[in-house]
């Protein structure tokens, strides 16, 4: 099995919303760090597993979005506490929607947002 990876770096701001978690209540921003990983069996004819140009675009694409926004004002966050575990699948399912590929056998993304913490969703295609 191939796997190919890209990471970005951005920032976000949210506050975590229906429970007592001090400081997390209040609007604050995280030096997020995401790791995409691409998994399949098949290479093209090229030899890639992925357009990897095409892949690096549509992961800025989705990534603009997010890059200094507030995700609690975000629509996909509407009643969900914008917690890393919710983030990082949203950002996964809207991967996983645009990078459909013959080649692709699974997507995983692993979100980081410090030095310590991280969550990771996977989708199979």
């Amino acid at each position: 099995m191939f796997t190919l990876a890209l990471s970005r770096d951005f920032r976000a701001y949210h506050h975590l919303i229906g429970g007592d978690w001090g400081a997390e209540n209040d609007p604050h921003s995280h030096p997020y760090k995401l790791e995409l990983r691409l998994e399949g069996e098949k290479l093209d004819r090229h030899g890639y597993l992925v357009d990897l140009l095409d892949v690096e675009k549509n992961l800025d694409n989705v990534l603009v979005r997010y890059r200094e926004a507030d995700l609690n004002e975000l629509p996909e966050f509407a009643g969900l506490n914008p917690s890393l575990e919710h983030f990082v699948r949203i950002l996964c399912s809207a991967l996983f929607e645009r990078l459909k590929s013959q080649n692709l056998q699974a997507l995983s993304v692993q979100l980081w947002e410090n030095e310590n913490a991280w969550a990771s969703y996977r989708l199979e295609f």
